[in-house]
């Protein structure tokens, strides 16, 4: 039987693989790398920088110094080789400039890492809470929600597999956050119906 590779929700186009795909982060293992591995920073929503920057002084004291020079000279965001606009690096390194480090190699987030003790009202980009979703609008305005397959998240896809945590539930919170309670229960209907076909 073949089976739908795109599902169409209101105004998005979604990947059957979000809906059929094991995913489940793995911090044990992986130590926040995505913060500090990429050819560029996390893409940024039009709104971010404003609210990266209203909250900037109170996680900023977690950067390191090197990262708080990079955002006095780059400012909050940057325009990557695709014109995206993302996050800041650090110089010379993939580093994003609001990452920071508990001495013992882990990276986090530092909005998050203050937002989790209820300091700040800025959580941290929404293609980093998304991950591995991500999104791109179309030429016809509708929104394409892909699958993104990173090598030093293999062992996320391991977990989801072993602890069968597909893809959108594991990320049902800032689905419901960013796409609505209503999205989130299409997805799992969708999913329900794919899932019992294969």
């Amino acid at each position: 039987m073949d089976y739908p590779s795109i599902i169409q929700i209101d105004d998005c186009l979604v990947s059957a693989e979000i809906l059929t795909e094991y995913f489940a982060c793995d911090y044990e293992k992986c130590k926040g790398c995505c913060c500090v591995i990429g050819d560029s920073g996390a893409p940024l929503e039009e709104s971010e920088p404003e609210a990266i920057e209203k909250n900037y002084h109170i996680f900023s004291p977690l950067m390191r110094d090197e990262s708080r020079a990079a955002v006095a000279d780059k400012g909050f965001f940057e325009i990557d080789v695709d014109g995206d606009m993302v996050t800041p690096l650090v110089p010379e390194s993939e580093e994003c400039a609001y990452t920071c480090f508990d001495g013992k190699g882990n990276c986090f987030c530092s909005m998050e890492r203050c937002w989790s003790k209820g300091e700040g009202d800025f959580r941290k980009p929404i293609s980093c809470w998304l991950y591995p979703i991500r999104i791109s609008v179309l030429s016809n305005g509708m929104r394409a929600l892909n699958l993104h397959r990173w090598e030093i998240c293999r062992d996320a896809f391991a977990r989801g597999r072993k602890e069968k945590i597909r893809v959108y539930e594991f990320l049902r919170e800032p689905v419901e956050r960013y796409f609505g309670e209503e999205f989130y229960n299409a997805l799992s209907e969708a999913a329900e119906m794919l899932n019992s076909e294969r």
